[in-house]
């Protein structure tokens, strides 16, 4: 059973960013059958050069990449083309990233692992259901985590200063940050 997805557009340029390099070649195949035109970065700065370059109509980007931050690209992107959709992309979901991920130009922010569909979906804003509300309440670990990612993002992502401001180890919290988010 396959979904009616809407027309991409005439503009169907679409980058992707990830370090993953099997993740990202699977997903540009995947998303070439569904019409884009895809582009590969497996870094913040071949992101960003894209980016300058030719800028595209949609995006996803991974979060966490080996030089940087992949907001980064996400502000690059809407600053070049304000009128770009883009999706980030991460296994280390939280919600301080999710929000600087929206105020700088995200569309949407999907956890991995996420397929194509869910991909082509948020990209091309398939659906007006809102999520189902959890059945739990956050574990302590969950709600610890949040918070220092809270505190990160204020500190627009320095190590040092988020350290400095949550009173713990700079090693501590970046052997925290390194990890993936508690469930």
């Amino acid at each position: 059973m396959t979904e009616e997805l809407p027309d991409i557009g005439p503009d169907r340029s679409l980058l992707l960013v990830d370090d993953d390099e099997a993740f990202v070649k699977r997903l540009a195949k995947a998303m070439d059958k569904r019409g884009f035109q895809t582009e590969v970065a497996l870094s913040v700065a071949e992101g960003r050069a894209l980016v300058q370059a030719r800028p595209p109509a949609y995006a996803v980007v991974d979060l966490r990449l080996t030089d940087g931050n992949g907001l980064d690209v996400v502000q690059a992107l809407h600053e070049c083309r304000p009128d770009s959709r883009v999706i980030v992309l991460t296994g280390y979901g939280a919600i301080a990233t999710a929000v600087a991920a929206v105020k700088i130009g995200a569309v949407d922010y999907l956890s991995k692992p996420a397929d194509a569909n869910d991909i082509t979906k948020a990209l091309l804003d398939v659906g007006d259901e809102l999520p189902e509300l959890p059945d739990a309440l956050m574990s302590a670990d969950r709600v610890r985590w949040e918070h220092i990612q809270r505190v990160y993002e204020m500190c627009d992502r320095n190590v040092s200063e988020t350290a400095r401001r949550l009173s713990m180890h700079r090693r501590t919290l970046q052997r925290i940050l390194a990890k993936r988010s508690p469930k």
